[in-house]
């Protein structure tokens, strides 16, 4: 899909879109051990991959200022392995993967990474990390160097190779402002959140969890991860039978609170990995990017969303722009957690792009989940 003309100027500041990535690879600000398809280009961001060695260490870690990520490798390795043909990265373990892509970014532009979407719904924790940053999946402005991934596969044991994808790296210049009277502005412009009369924008528009089994799936709000179940190849997709590895999670049968009030909670257990979904569509417009805020302690003692970022496009419908429900990767931290239909479960904070991207985030290019409602990640049937 051609991203439609926006009455936008180009600007001086903001996300990249797709055609200055490309630009960027052209004048060697990106490079790669092999070459770069063009199909890594996202609309605002670009897929990282996977190096042929991954390096089991002893546990996470940042290199702090001047120290390089292979220094630490050899005070924390254990072992080597060799991901050419595949390799099981098993799920409680660390490992860092140097990356096929390195840097050599011109002055004023820095990265941001977030695993990708698929990755997220595994529950594979990724981070990014790079040569004497004292930040994960962050690169400053200028950064000359190599890149890599720290994986740690938190429920499944997971199959990865060469060439994976499991990070993405968005590109900025210099520092945009996002306020709260410019996503006001914007969701008068074009309709952020569908379907709610008076949207709830502070430090982002609010996002809210369906629990209410109201949304044809006969009851059906989610799915929590099985425990011990069998390993997961990145490569097989549509394959897996999905019921062996997700408990499916129904609501609406229960009575709480006096006769035929059906029931709109789950606890999250903070030893279980949930898959859930937005009570509101969302979209995202052609000169935007958005990021869902992962985690916020004053709305609960949980994590969303691993995979927080919307390309310009999500749910961006042409003439009938209805939006598209975001599915929501959820863990609560330490303590079991009641939540409820309508909760809200983070704020989507949108940031304007330098220009419109030449592609748009769809099936056109490839997208996974352009027109989702519940779902899991691709691997599964």
């Amino acid at each position: 899909m051609t991203a439609p003309s926006v009455s936008a100027a180009s600007r001086r500041s903001g996300i990249l879109p797709s055609q200055a990535i490309a630009k960027l690879i052209e004048s060697g600000g990106i490079t790669a051990s092999q070459a770069i398809p063009k199909g890594q280009i996202q609309p605002a961001s670009l897929d990282l991959r996977l190096g042929p060695i991954a390096h089991r260490v002893r546990a996470s870690f940042l290199p702090g200022s001047g120290a390089t990520v292979m220094a630490r490798i050899e005070q924390l390795g254990m072992h080597s392995m060799d991901l050419t043909d595949g390799a099981v990265l098993e799920r409680g373990c660390v490992y860092i993967v140097p990356l096929l892509e390195s840097l050599d970014l011109p002055k004023g532009i820095s990265g941001a990474a977030n695993p990708k979407s698929s990755t997220g719904r595994l529950d594979i924790f990724t981070r990014m990390i790079a040569d004497g940053v004292p930040e994960f999946d962050r690169v400053p402005a200028g950064y000359t160097g190599p890149l890599y991934a720290e994986i740690s596969p938190r429920t499944f044991s997971v199959v990865a190779r060469e060439g994976d994808r499991l990070n993405q790296l968005r590109f900025r210049r210099g520092n945009p402002p996002a306020s709260d009277s410019e996503m006001r502005a914007l969701h008068d412009r074009d309709t952020l959140v569908h379907g709610v009369e008076d949207a709830d924008i502070a430090r982002g528009v609010a996002i809210s969890v369906d629990l209410s089994g109201k949304n044809g799936n006969d009851g059906l709000v989610g799915y929590r991860a099985k425990h011990h179940s069998a390993v997961i190849d990145l490569a097989k997709i549509g394959h897996y039978d999905h019921l062996e590895f997700w408990e499916p999670i129904f609501v609406g049968a229960g009575r709480e609170g006096g006769a035929n009030k059906a029931k709109t909670t789950i606890i999250l257990n903070p030893d279980d990995f949930y898959i859930l979904v937005s009570a509101e569509p969302v979209s995202v417009p052609p000169d935007y990017a958005a990021e869902l805020v992962p985690y916020d302690a004053l709305v609960g003692e949980f994590r969303v969303h691993y995979a927080g970022f919307f390309d310009p496009g999500f749910g961006y419908t042409g003439v009938r722009r209805k939006g598209t429900r975001a599915v929501l990767e959820v863990r609560s931290r330490d303590v079991p957690f009641v939540l409820e239909h309508s909760q809200i479960v983070g704020r989507l904070a949108y940031e304007r792009l330098t220009e419109p991207p030449d592609i748009l985030y769809g099936t056109a290019i490839g997208s996974s989940y352009g027109r989702q409602g519940l779902a899991l990640s691709k691997h599964f049937k």
